[in-house]
């Protein structure tokens, strides 16, 4: 993991090791497969940002660290089987967390066109056949069936999210919410309809910030 703070080039062979560590580390089986896949997007993604300026992060080293490992890191405690990602910008963390679990529909939303345009593109070149992509404002989105879980990456704060996609949840579903920190302001002050269900601490390799994702229940019929 040392690799990932030098200033040494990682070749393909360095990111699929790094990968096996981190899928050991937390306790997801091994794929090849997935790590395979995995870099693919990550090509992808910096094919595309070229152009399309998916995201501000350009070296490939910092966008492995900062969009790959750190979207994985959660894939332990995201338990929703069917699953929307809201404001997904280039497609984290629902593509990489919708290549280790095959079995789950996880849908990408985002309003940005060129954003969708670059995942309908990359749905189609994961073959990602358990995605959907949704263009669209979120309060707009009126899903024909509702969600187990809604997941978020720095989207909004924690009550926007929860006020602008109760409607895509079931009764009873799960926000995920990815935070820099755990703002206590924003988890003393939750809405009536939403209880605080788990904090969980992130570890990403190779980032020194502190990471937390959020667990919170939708426990009111709406």
């Amino acid at each position: 993991m040392n690799r990932l703070n030098s200033n040494v080039t990682l070749t393909q062979s360095d990111y699929l090791d790094i990968l096996a560590q981190v899928f050991e580390a937390l306790n997801l089986p091994k794929n090849n497969q997935a790590w395979l896949k995995l870099l693919e997007y990550l090509a992808l993604m910096q094919k595309w940002n070229r152009v399309y300026n998916l995201t501000a992060i350009r070296d490939e080293k910092e966008m492995f660290v900062k969009h790959l490992l750190d979207s994985l890191c959660v894939a332990p405690y995201v338990s929703s089987k069917r699953l929307i990602d809201v404001g997904t910008g280039a497609g984290l963390p629902g593509i990489p967390l919708a290549i280790v679990f095959p079995e789950r529909q996880i849908d990408l939303l985002d309003s940005n066109s060129k954003k969708t345009r670059f995942l309908i593109q990359a749905k189609a070149e994961l073959g990602l056949s358990n995605v959907q992509v949704i263009q669209q404002r979120v309060e707009h989105y009126a899903p024909e069936t509702l969600y187990e879980g809604v997941i978020s990456r720095a989207f909004a704060s924690l009550d926007d999210m929860l006020n602008w996609t109760r409607h895509l949840l079931t009764s009873n579903g799960s926000w995920w919410a990815m935070k820099a920190q755990k703002t206590q302001d924003e988890v003393a002050h939750l809405p009536e309809f939403a209880k605080m269900l788990q904090v969980f601490n992130l570890d990403v390799p190779g980032l020194s910030a502190q990471r937390t994702l959020i667990q919170i229940e939708n426990h009111q019929e709406s």
